[in-house]
């Protein structure tokens, strides 16, 4: 039986799935409803595995071309939010760089991680925004991931996330992305499309790896921005 017949989509759930890649590791499938690349369950790093190369990352406030990185979603995302607003770090890692930022711009900041900060009562409340660097690639259940992030968000809060993107299949032979062991879940710009549509949320991309939705207050007002996305192709 081909074993594309017997998955089903982590983000959508979809049942028409396809064969994307293959390397000497692992292999990579397409769902045609959402458009996820994704790794198959059975190829995915046990939680020790993951965190034996997540202790490698050096990420700290000193590095300034680290801090001039995340400055990248940090910038267009600041000027979406009003002064001394809340916010939730979600997959901040050992090292919440980006957080501390955000602090200095005068928001109050919450962590989560699953590995480092896995203090699921601040899962309990609503956040005026809520960032997400270079987070979702690890994510084994996007659904069920995405569902709980839009659901943190207070009306109108904003997600911020931070990703490479998928562009075709050519590319992605030869992505250095795919190559890490702990991405498992590769989003294009039209899964962000269907991410919006499906969560009835604003969307804006920055660059070739910054995507902002904003979750919408009413039907109405979401049937509005889910049509088409606002494009921003500065770098």
């Amino acid at each position: 039986m081909d074993k594309a017949a017997t998955l089903i989509c982590p983000l959508c759930a979809g049942t028409a799935i396809s064969h994307f890649h293959s390397d000497a590791r692992r292999d990579y499938y397409r769902c045609a409803t959402c458009l996820l690349v994704f790794v198959p369950a059975q190829q995915h790093l046990s939680l020790a595995g993951e965190k034996s190369i997540y202790d490698l990352h050096q990420n700290v406030f000193t590095d300034e071309g680290y801090r001039r990185f995340l400055g990248r979603l940090c910038e267009p995302l600041c000027q979406h939010l009003q002064p001394q607003v809340c916010g939730l770090d979600f997959g901040c890692g050992p090292g919440p760089v980006l957080a501390q930022m955000l602090e200095l711009q005068g928001f109050d900041m919450t962590l989560f991680d699953p590995i480092y900060g896995n203090d699921t009562s601040v899962l309990e409340r609503r956040y005026d925004f809520i960032t997400c660097t270079e987070t979702v690639e690890h994510f084994c259940h996007p659904g069920r991931e995405f569902k709980l992030l839009f659901s943190l968000l207070e009306p109108c809060g904003w997600l911020g996330i931070m990703t490479k993107q998928v562009i075709d299949r050519q590319a992605f032979a030869g992505w250095h992305y795919k190559n890490d062991a702990t991405h498992v879940s590769f989003f294009s710009r039209q899964t962000f499309y269907w991410l919006a549509k499906m969560f009835q949320a604003k969307l804006e991309f920055y660059g070739s790896d910054v995507i902002l939705l904003q979750k919408q207050s009413g039907p109405t007002a979401a049937r509005s921005f889910c049509t088409s996305g606002r494009v921003h192709t500065k770098p």
